[in-house]
Parts: structure tokens; C-alpha cells; sequence
């Protein structure tokens, strides 16, 4: 995998530059609104003195810890409050990587291209175990691939890009794993809102010293650009992910911060549960236009991407524009995420226009 230049901003870049109409489910930017309390304390947050415009305490501010300690039944001295999610899963994999024995970091094959970019950033070596056909990872094959070089074990549930979810069993066998093995498991969880299965289980729900698990609030309030994410440390690893992230970025946006807190103490449930549906129902129509299409598909339990694959039409850069140029939908080649969905495509369903884009598609490629 080359990271010289995201790949995502490389396809962004190229449907932008088109002469025709394109409708782009490149990136996981959700374009429904956010919750009107945060929009509420951005703007109360504007008129206060000027001390509230400096630096936040570097773990973030403590409201916001103790309200995000509240939702998970954790420490409020275990969260700590990055920039973005992004920042949090950086933070954890290297703090793990100098904590733990080993210099291995094992992924999912298909994986989402940040992780293993960041791996290589980091100078680790990096091991894959390949998900089952449905995107689904067999605790098993974690087993036989985990060992004495194994320093972090990462997953992502619900997942980017195949829309899996792990259920309880196997986060459980995930952490027993990571213990028996010294290893430490960071577990991404920034779609924990858009679980369609009923099945997501956090792995919070299991008290180890050998788990860490990032999220944040960009896909659940659709704040993509105010980069709010956490991750919740067990103590050994706190003072490390204090100064590691202090040296990062010193802090997160304060004002940020102050309109998560407000969305969180005042949005009802009806605005997530809301968002939820929206994206259940795009996925019925955009799954029923690809059976029409006879396209192979991964139906997503979670999330809000789709993975597809049309017979004779693989998953390449090439093939990604073509459709933007010949087709007007602008996807993920498959060869982005892995070794493992090379023939398949990924489109993100956050834009209005999921039905238009499932007609073009048909229309092109049935």
C-alpha cells in the first residue's frame, strides 16, 4: 500500500475535476445535519471571555471526560479527548507498541488504509488475518497468527469497509487473546451508532489492562470537521497517552469540546435512532438496485458503506474512473483496502442520492 498520497483524496481530487455531474460516495462525510444543541453551544460558545479561547486541560476539558466516562461506566481518568478519532487510535497504537513486547501489528484484511499507514509510520510490521467472506473475523484465525512478536492487535466494529459487526463472543475471545499473548487490543468503535444488527458489544464490556478503545463523535453527530474523538486507557498506559498526545497537539478545540458536551446532555435518542434509519433505508435501495444488477454484495450490519462486486469490472484505481468519467458515481477501488477485495468496489452511502447513484451503477454495469 502506498500512502505518499491518500488515495482517498487522490479519487476526491479526480471526480471534482470532472466535466460531467458526478455523485460522490467517495468519503464517510455524513451530509444529514447535526444535533441543533450543538450547533446551540457553538454559539453560545462564541460570546464568552476571552480566557475560554486558550488551551484546554491536554486530556480534555473534565465535563466532557466525565460525560463520555458516564456513557461507557468507565474512570473519568481513563478518557482522554483527542483530535479526532484518528488521533486517539494513533496515540493508542503507539503507546501499545512501546508498552508491549513485540513490534507486530495485526489487521483485518480488508482493513481501512489509515491503519496500516499508520503502522508504517510508526515502523511496525505489520501482519494481516483475512476476514471470512462476510467481513466477519474468526477469533481462530487471530490465534493462529497472534504470537511472541504480536505487540497490538486492532479492529474495527462496526467495520470500514465491509460493514461488519463483532459481536460479544468474539471481542470477548479478542481480549482473552491480547492477554494471554501480551498484547494489546485496540478496538475502534467510532460506528458504534449506526449498529443495524443489534449485536455491537464494546469492548468496555470486558475490564482488562490489555484493551484500549478509540472512538469519537464524527460519524455520530456528523461532525467530521471538528475533530472530537477519545480513547478510554487502562491506568498503566495513561501517563504515556498523556504525554504522547500532549507533545502531538497539546489539546483538542475547546470550543469543539464544548459543543460535544452540549449535544451529549441535550440530544434525545430520536436524533441518533433517526440518522440510523436514514442509513438502513439507503442501504435497502441501494442493495435492491445491486441485486437487480445481479452484483455481488457484503449486505453491512453496521456503518454505512457498501462493498460490491461486478463480474468483470474489478476494484482498480483504472476502473474507479471510469465510472466517475462514464457512469458520473464516484467509489473506493477495493485494491485500497487490502489484498483480500481487490475485485470489489466500496461506495459510502452519505449522500441524498443513493437511489441516482444504484440507476447509474445498474445502467452502466448490469
Amino acid at each position: 500500500m502506498d500512502y505518499d498520497r491518500p488515495l482517498f483524496f487522490r479519487v476526491m481530487q479526480y471526480a471534482d475535476a470532472a466535466d460531467r455531474d458526478v455523485v460522490d460516495m467517495v468519503s464517510g462525510n455524513p451530509d444529514w445535519a447535526p444535533p441543533e444543541a450543538l450547533r446551540e453551544g457553538l454559539r453560545e460558545f462564541a460570546d464568552r471571555e476571552p480566557e475560554a479561547f486558550q488551551y484546554s486541560a491536554s486530556e480534555g476539558d473534565r465535563p466532557l471526560r466525565a460525560a463520555i466516562a458516564d456513557r461507557h461506566g468507565v474512570d473519568t481518568e481513563s478518557v482522554f479527548v483527542t483530535n479526532g478519532t484518528a488521533e486517539a487510535n494513533h496515540v493508542a497504537t503507539a503507546c501499545a507498541l512501546d508498552a508491549y513486547p513485540g513490534d507486530e501489528v495485526l489487521l483485518t484484511d480488508p482493513v481501512y488504509p489509515y491503519y496500516a499507514g499508520r503502522n508504517d509510520l510508526l515502523k511496525a510490521e505489520t501482519r494481516y488475518v483475512d476476514a471470512d467472506a462476510d467481513g466477519h473475523l474468526d477469533p481462530d484465525r487471530v490465534a493462529e497468527a497472534i504470537g511472541d512478536d504480536t505487540a497490538v492487535v486492532v479492529v474495527n466494529s462496526p467495520n470500514n469497509p465491509t460493514g461488519a459487526v463483532y459481536g460479544r463472543e468474539t471481542k470477548r475471545a479478542l481480549v482473552d487473546l491480547c492477554e494471554d499473548h501480551d498484547a494489546c487490543l485496540v478496538s475502534d468503535e467510532v460506528y458504534d451508532a449506526f449498529d443495524h444488527s443489534g449485536r455491537f458489544t464494546s469492548a468496555l464490556a470486558f475490564d482488562s489492562p490489555n484493551r484500549v478503545v478509540t472512538n469519537g463523535f464524527s460519524k455520530s453527530m456528523a461532525i467530521t470537521g471538528l475533530r472530537v474523538g477519545y480513547c478510554v486507557v487502562p491506568a498503566h498506559l495513561q501517563d504515556a497517552v498523556r504525554t504522547r498526545h500532549m507533545l502531538t497537539t497539546i489539546a483538542a478545540s475547546r470550543p469543539a469540546q464544548a459543543a460535544v458536551l452540549r449535544a451529549l446532555r441535550e440530544t434525545p435518542d430520536a436524533y441518533y435512532e433517526a440518522n440510523r434509519q436514514l442509513v438502513e433505508d439507503r442501504i435497502e435501495t441501494f442493495t435492491a438496485a445491486l441485486d437487480e444488477a445481479g452484483a455481488d454484495y457484503t449486505a453491512p450490519e453496521g456503518s454505512f458503506y457498501v462493498l460490491v462486486r461486478f463480474d468483470g469490472f474489478p476494484g482498480t484505481l483504472e476502473n474507479v474512473e471510469r465510472l466517475i468519467d462514464e457512469a458520473g458515481v464516484a467509489g473506493m477501488p477495493g485494491e485500497a483496502f487490502g489484498s483480500s477485495r481487490t475485485e470489489w468496489l466500496r461506495f459510502a452511502l452519505v449522500t441524498p442520492r443513493v437511489d441516482e447513484a444504484a440507476a447509474r451503477l445498474t445502467d452502466y454495469l448490469g
